[in-house]
Order: C-alpha cells, then structure tokens, then sequence
C-alpha cells in the first residue's frame, strides 16, 4: 500500500492541515507520498522533511507565530511601494521566504525523508509544473506565490504564481504517481453553495473557489478501484468562508484545534484504519 497526503491550497486557512497532519501521525499514520499546492505545499514540506508528531507541533507554533512574522502584513507604506515600483504586487515574498527557511533549512527536495512534490503555475508555458528535485525554498515559494499578493519567483528561464491556479487539492498527481490510499487535507467549504459575488473584490475569490472545487471533483471522479481515499474534515471553520481578509490570524489556533479533532474523531470511526 503506498500512502499518500494530499495537501491542498487555500492561504491562512491552512491552518486546518496542521490539525489534520497531527491527528493523522498521532494514529500512526505515516505517508508514503507527499503532494502540496501553495500553503499545502509549506504544510507538506515540513512533514515529508521529518514525519513526526514533534514536528507538526513545531508547525503549529510556526502557524501561531504568522502574525509577528509579517508575511502578509507590514505597512501600507510598504505595500503601496511595492505597487508603485513593481505594479503587480503588494507584499515581498523575503517573510515567507525565511519562513520556508526555518521549516526545511538547506533541504533539497530529494533529500527529503518522504518523497516530495509540489505543484506552481508557469507562466511562459501555461501550464502546472511539478517540482520534484531541487531546493525546497524556491520550489514552496513558487507554489505559494499568489497573484497580486506575492511577486511571481523565477526559477532558472521561468516564472512561476501559485499553484492554486493550476491544482488547489492535487488528488490527481498522487493517483497518477501511484498511490493506493489518499488523505486529502483541503481548507474546508467544499461542501457548502457557493453565492453569487456582491462586490468587485468577491469576484476572483468566488472564481477561484469554483476552479478549486471543480478540480477536486475531477480527480475524485477518475479514482480507480480499489484506491481508498479519504476527505479529511475541518470541523467547525471559525472562518466560514473565503474571504478577502488574506492577512487575518485570529482563528488560527481555533481552526489548527477544531481539525485535530475532527480528523481524530473521522479516523477512530474509519474501521480499516
């Protein structure tokens, strides 16, 4: 059997995947194959480098620790800086990248404990490209490089946005790479209607939140016989929804807590687990 996590995008509400790694490793649940898109990708990273309980409490203080860290904050100053001289984003990506630093210093992808990959955007070949070897920095950063919001990052002739726009939950590629029980670790919402946007600024996240699911459901639609997968819940979402309110840190422990529970409570009733 080759177990794979399966951890999707979806910004601070990421914070639902830390609960789910820890309720999944405290039931001795260790994965073959780790596959991440954006802040699954960082999530990922950190478990596929070192699969143990200890390291996703590490995570988690790393998560509570966000807002000090200034990853999607800073000054108005600054953001309208970075919009003046660049014109296409409002925050450096320098924050997250020494957050990537801390999680997996000097790691190669192909160094990694668990075999890893992760999934970003190529913007001169329109396509999703998959990284599989090379420094885990710029890899995580390339797949959480969200548009308007972080500076697409070059990785030799290429540039690179978010994973987001190509495979938010790539269930896919973990079935293309063989694997025969699939946890999927996603941000929640997947099964709740969507509305009709009221405002200028709830028209890209309602249309990113269409992509997303409509490629969650794709893939479950073509999962072979015989391939357990599993759709780990969230819990009560502190949250609720998508929202425009990217740099928000207050739910943070609530939703790392409720998704620890939630998964826990799913697995014990899981009776082949």
């Amino acid at each position: 059997m080759t177990t794979a996590f399966v951890l999707g995008g979806g910004g601070l509400l990421g914070a639902a995947e830390v609960g789910m790694l820890q309720a999944l490793l405290e039931r001795g649940i260790r994965p073959d194959l780790v596959v991440g898109c954006s802040i699954g990708a960082l999530n990922g990273v950190v478990i596929a480098a070192d699969p143990t309980v200890d390291a996703v409490l590490q995570l988690g203080e790393t998560w509570k620790e966000l807002q000090a860290r200034d990853v999607f904050s800073g000054s108005v100053v600054r953001q309208i800086s970075n919009v003046v001289s660049h014109g296409t984003y409002l925050h450096s990506n320098e924050a997250l990248r020494r957050l990537i630093e801390q999680a997996a210093p000097g790691a190669r992808i192909e160094d990694l404990e668990i075999r890893f990959e992760c999934v970003a955007a190529s913007i001169e070949n329109a396509r999703a490209h998959w990284f599989k070897e090379g420094p885990v920095v710029d890899a995580v950063l390339a797949s959480c490089a969200v548009p308007g919001l972080l500076p697409p990052v070059r990785i030799g002739d290429e540039h690179f946005m978010d994973g987001g726009l190509v495979r938010s939950v790539p269930v896919g590629r973990a079935l293309d790479l063989g694997a025969t029980r699939v946890f999927v670790l996603h941000v929640g919402r997947i099964e709740r209607s969507l509305r009709v946007p009221r405002r200028p600024w709830e028209v890209a996240v309602v249309a990113f939140e269409i992509a997303r699911r409509h490629q969650l459901s794709e893939d479950l639609s073509r999962v072979p016989a015989g391939v357990e997968v599993h759709i780990l819940p969230t819990g009560r979402d502190p949250a609720g929804t998508l929202s425009t309110r990217y740099g928000n840190t207050r739910n943070i422990s609530a939703r790392i807590a409720s998704a620890r529970e939630a998964t826990a409570s799913y697995l014990r009733n899981v009776a082949e687990l």
